[in-house]
């Protein structure tokens, strides 16, 4: 699942490139339209579940300008008994000859370590059962570069 954003001049450091701070807001905006697009909010409240990251390990790949289109995507890549992966991508779009969007450069990847933590316990919990299987239908591979 992915989400498009405009660079805009705010995004920009004084380096005049995206800030690498902003690269984590651009991820945070792409976690929410996956959770929004799958309805895991929905789930992990009715639970009392909290979605927490415990570990984000983030590549800065080449610098974004403003102006520049990139597409964020945000996928499962595993899940484990207590804890989860997101991998996430930042990749910059360039307008092809026909005038349709292509993927033109890993702009950042990075990989997320969340756990499910039971809001009244504020402990973390397992992963099993039906949301263990709910979880597992949603681990995709690498999106095609």
């Amino acid at each position: 699942m992915a989400v498009d954003i405009r660079v805009r001049g705010y995004h920009l450091d004084i380096y005049q490139h995206v800030n690498n701070a902003r690269y984590l807001e651009f991820l945070e905006e792409s976690r929410w339209d996956f959770f929004d697009k799958t309805q895991l909010i929905s789930t992990f409240e009715s639970s009392n579940l909290a979605f927490v990251m415990v570990n984000l390990n983030i590549n800065y790949r080449r610098p974004a300008f403003v102006n520049e289109l990139v597409r964020v995507t945000a996928y499962f890549s595993k899940v484990g008994n207590k804890s989860l992966q997101l991998s996430q991508e930042i990749i910059l779009l360039k307008e092809n000859d026909c005038g349709e969007l292509i993927n033109d450069a890993v702009i950042v990847d990075a990989v997320g370590t969340f756990c499910l933590m039971d809001q009244c316990t504020e402990k973390t919990i397992l992963i099993d059962g039906e949301l263990r299987e709910t979880l597992t239908d949603l681990i995709e591979d690498a999106p095609c570069q």
